[in-house]
């Protein structure tokens, strides 16, 4: 006994004990006494030693396994985990315990191969070697040793090189429970291990983020059987639908396939699972109606307590679910329901969290009175109309509220809110609710979120928010508030997040660098705030105070300029001054918007110290100096500098190290020069302006490189600046504004849309290079006020995306090219003042603009304009002669057209008209298709209708004869 005793004190003498974990290890004691130690009753034999670590305030031991531990050879349970003990990795003397019954070694920050000597352990039953990442073995045949073992734990160990897992644990006769979890387990066929004996003795099943494929199923069929009562398979590459493989599963209470690209509807099988209690399929494209997947799984009506079918295809109108009388947690949230949600619902005393948010439901809400369990409540982003629910106020356990992006109207009362103790969140924005709680009203709960953007709460800051002492998010947009911000309400000093945007709050911001917010980020924008721009606290991570009248400098930004903040807005007011030149100290910074203000000078160097910055917009102020500052924000998606002072050339660098510009903008900017030819390295451009300036020489003839703008996708994701902050998911709209069809736009979320060149009003000479008609994603094109000579490209039609053509005040010669009449979604196009000549070509866009598109182009011809082309008459009364006799005989009464001609013509008027209604609820294929098929019919019409004009001045000339 005296030799396991010093054996222990030789470890623990090797051990850094911060926590005294081991303080009653004393060679005095009797160390069956010492904490972790447990002694055989009958021998008196260390049998057990656990120092697993249960208090989170402990440090864990540092330190190894020491060989002395060799001498507690009747150890039966040695439990090590969550120390920091492996540093010279799990020693091989570990296989010589052989008494040992369970071994775990959880987390201890073990590294390299695990030793094969662990199969001679014959008598184990528990071993647990999870969490140790540095941990890894090529080969697992040693645990067909472990005869006796049925619990295996190797979760997060690497394993991404153990070809031979399956068969490994195949052969474990005994095994009752294996976790193989985020192992990166390769792919292996069932198939092949039809030689080996399968162990069926399997209950828990735990496979969950690895590479498997949807073969494993066949070998989960194999051992599970009867037996399996936990099937774990999320995060893996299951794909196709999911396997009928469940008609023998008649245990199964608890079933995971969620986060798989898994397809298709509910495998019939699924009604043998009579004992389901916990169902997970969320995050796959799954597509069945709900009221199927919910026959399916009658059989468990008594036993189901979860069901979680999030972010699939479920359809269909939403299901009676009353006979569930076990259900506790309902989640289909971001699926395709419609219909309206029965009353039966209200009858479910068990249900904690329902969550039915991203829907199509619509309709009434039905009594939640029956509801006495609920704790979360979400229905938002669905069509649910009527009124806010009375019944709201008898579920007193509430603690979610989330009814926001709705059709709810009607009145929120005390009535409804006075029960509500537990509620922490409250979210009922973007409905036509309006607030009626009396000014000395005390709420019986604590909030920590609170939104109710778009509701009425009044002209006043409601009083009981100064009774919230837990609230964190606060949004309270477009609210009517319209009185200053009281001096109360800047005590909330656990506010992470605040929007008081789009309401009409006046007076002045005061200092709030004193206050202790943790990160917080606040949107004050498009109000009435005037005065100085206050200091913020130094943690501010998010500031946007666009759309008001704050005046003066922006000196008080030195406290904020650091490594906190992202997101910096202040567009849109009266500042003036210089910028100060601190902004190295802002190095996270990701958006920056000083854009339509009064500031001047030149923009400091540091500003170039932004090597995280995304976007950028300095415009519509007034600025010198150069730009060679902008060298190192290499990050730069989007730049706008136009409407300022600059000098000097057009920036020569941009192409070399703003490589991830998305939009540039350099507008009206007083830059002179050629465009370097390093600008057709910008493959990512979308939108480039560089018009009212002094540019001259050629068009860049390698604008082809242009790949962003040579495709027609459209890219969903680079114009959102998203900030997560703790259960806070923010999508913050960038605006560009952009001159499009002759008009100032400003573009936010449509800006994802728009591919744009606009390099008009500058000095720029020589041809139209063909292949800018490559660019096949270009929504708009404008070259127009340059000294641009040479013919438009005869291929210009492929173009198809085209909008809006300006080519106007040129000197561009030679006919319109044919092509051009195939530009389908051509609403704005402008060739005036060239030198253009011929017919106009035609088609169903070309006639219908106004004749000002055509006009100072002394050459042109045709329809819209006025003036007849060369040959016109003579071609009339030439090719038609035989026409006209023909339908002399064959028309009508007056002789002057046939009934054929009208039928011809309302066949064609109605066909137009639903072709192009229709055309819109299809694709763009359909789209152009329909489009050539118009323009088509026009051509004909407009043959028509000149055989029309000629049989009349025939016969008036006949008349006028006799």
């Amino acid at each position: 006994m005296e030799r396991e005793k010093q054996a222990l004190l030789t470890f623990k003498q090797g051990l850094v004990d911060e926590s005294n974990i081991l303080l009653s290890w004393e060679s005095e004691q009797d160390c069956c006494k010492w904490r972790g130690v447990t002694c055989s009753n009958k021998t008196g034999h260390v049998i057990k030693l656990d120092l697993h670590s249960e208090e989170q305030t402990e440090q864990p031991l540092i330190g190894e396994i020491n060989p002395s531990l060799l001498q507690l050879q009747n150890l039966q349970c040695l439990d090590l985990s969550e120390n920091f003990l492996g540093g010279n990795g799990i020693p091989d003397f570990i296989g010589s315990f052989t008494q040992l019954r369970d071994l775990k070694l959880v987390g201890i920050g073990v590294e390299g191969p695990i030793p094969h000597q662990l199969g001679n352990l014959s008598n184990l039953n528990t071993l647990d070697l999870s969490w140790n990442i540095g941990f890894n073995t090529n080969d697992l045949s040693w645990l067909s040793g472990l005869s006796s073992l049925r619990y295996l734990d190797l979760s997060l160990l690497n394993l991404s090189k153990a070809v031979n897992w399956l068969e490994s644990v195949s052969r474990l006769p005994s095994l009752v429970e294996l976790h193989l979890q985020d192992c990166g387990l390769p792919n292996v066929n069932p198939k092949s291990l039809s030689h080996v004996n399968l162990s069926t003795s399997l209950e828990v099943l735990v496979l969950s983020s690895n590479n498997l494929s949807s073969s494993i199923f066949t070998w989960v069929e194999n051992v599970g059987g009867g037996s399996l009562v936990d099937l774990q398979l999320e995060s893996n590459h299951l794909k196709g639908p999911i396997p009928d493989v469940f008609a023998s599963m008649s245990s199964l209470e608890y079933l995971d396939l969620s986060d798989n690209e898994l397809e298709g509807s509910i495998p019939n099988s699924f009604q043998n699972l009579c004992k389901l209690k916990e169902i997970y399929l969320f995050s796959n494209t799954l597509i069945d109606q709900l009221q199927d997947l919910m026959d399916k799984l009658s059989c468990a009506k008594n036993s189901l307590e979860l069901l979680q079918l999030s972010n699939n295809s479920f359809t269909g109108l939403f299901p009676d679910i009353a006979k569930f009388t076990s259900l506790k947690n309902f989640y289909v949230n971001s699926n395709k329901l419609n219909g309206t949600l029965p009353e039966s619902l209200g009858t479910l005393p068990h249900l904690s969290s329902f969550d039915i948010s991203f829907n199509n439901l619509s309709g009434p809400l039905p009594d939640f009175s029956g509801l006495p369990s609920l704790q979360i409540l979400s229905l938002s982003h669905n069509k649910i109309n009527g009124i806010f629910p009375e019944s709201i106020g008898n579920l007193s356990n509430l603690k979610i509220l989330d009814l926001s992006s709705n059709s709810l109207n009607g009145t929120v009362s005390e009535y409804q809110l006075s029960n509500l103790y537990d509620l922490q969140t409250l979210d009922v924005s973007h409905n036509s609710l309006t607030f009626n709680l009396s000014l000395n009203w005390t709420p019986p709960f604590q909030l920590q979120y609170l939104k109710i953007s778009s509701c009425k709460l009044g002209t006043n800051f409601p009083q009981w928010l100064q009774t919230q002492k837990n609230i964190s998010i606060l949004d309270m947009s477009n609210v009517g508030i319209s009185e200053e911000i009281p001096s109360w309400f800047w005590n909330l000093t656990r506010l992470q997040y605040l929007n008081l945007s789009n309401n009409l709050i006046s007076g002045v911001l005061p200092n709030l660098s004193s206050k202790a917010y943790d990160l917080p980020q606040f949107d004050l924008s498009s109000n009435q705030l005037y005065g100085p721009l206050p200091a913020f606290p130094p943690s501010t991570n998010l500031l946007i105070l666009s759309r008001n009248k704050l005046s003066g400098s922006v000196s008080s930004l030195y406290s904020t300029l650091n490594g906190y903040l992202a997101y910096l807005d202040l567009s849109h007011n009266q500042l003036s001054g210089t910028l100060p030149n601190c902004w190295m100290q802002a190095k996270n910074l990701l958006m920056l918007n000083l854009a339509n203000n009064n500031f001047s000078g030149e923009i400091p160097n540091s500003i170039g110290a932004l090597q995280q910055v995304l976007y950028l917009h300095l415009n519509n102020n007034n600025f010198l100096g150069g730009l060679i500052f902008l060298k190192n924000c290499t990050q730069l998606k989007l730049l706008d500098l136009g409407n300022n002072n600059f000098s000097g050339e057009m920036p020569n660098w941009v192409g070399e190290t703003l490589t991830k510009l998305v939009i540039l903008r350099l507008r009206s900017t007083e830059l002179y020069g050629s465009i370097p030819l390093n600008f057709c390295h910008l493959s990512a451009l979308q939108v480039l302006d560089l018009s009212g300036n002094n540019l001259s020489g050629a068009i860049l003839h390698c604008f082809n490189n242009l790949t962003a703008l040579s495709h027609k996708q459209v890219s969903t994701d680079l114009f959102y600046f998203g900030t997560t902050f703790n259960l806070l998911n923010l999508d913050i709209i960038d605006f560009v504004n952009l001159i499009v069809k002759g008009i100032e736009i400003e573009y936010g979320t449509n800006l994802k849309f728009m591919r744009s060149i606009d390099i008009s009003s500058n000095g720029l000479s020589g041809e139209i290079p063909s292949n800018i008609t490559s660019l096949v994603g270009l929504v708009s094109l404008n070259l127009s006020r340059n000294n641009l000579i040479g013919k438009v490209p005869d291929d210009i039609g492929q173009l198809t995306m085209l909008e809006s053509l300006d080519l106007s005040r040129n000197h561009l010669v030679g006919e319109i090219p044919n092509s051009l009449s195939d530009l389908s979604f051509l609403s704005h196009l402008n060739l005036s003042f060239n030198n253009l000549s011929g017919r106009i070509p035609l088609g169903t866009q070309l006639q219908g603009f106004d004749a000002s598109t055509y006009i100072a182009n002394k050459g042109l011809c045709g329809p819209p304009l006025t003036k007849d082309c060369p040959g016109d008459e003579s071609s009339t009364n030439g090719a038609f002669s035989r026409d006209n006799q023909k339908n002399d005989t064959e028309g009508d009464e007056s002789g002057f057209i046939s009934p054929g001609f009208y039928v011809s013509l309302g066949i064609g008027f109605i066909t137009g008209l639903w072709g192009v209604f229709l055309s819109f609820l299809f694709n763009v294929s359909w789209r152009h298709a329909y489009f050539r098929f118009l323009s088509e019919v026009n051509d004909w019409m407009y043959v028509k209708a000149a055989l029309f004009r000629k049989r009349i001045r025939e016969r008036l000339q006949a008349k006028g004869m006799h």
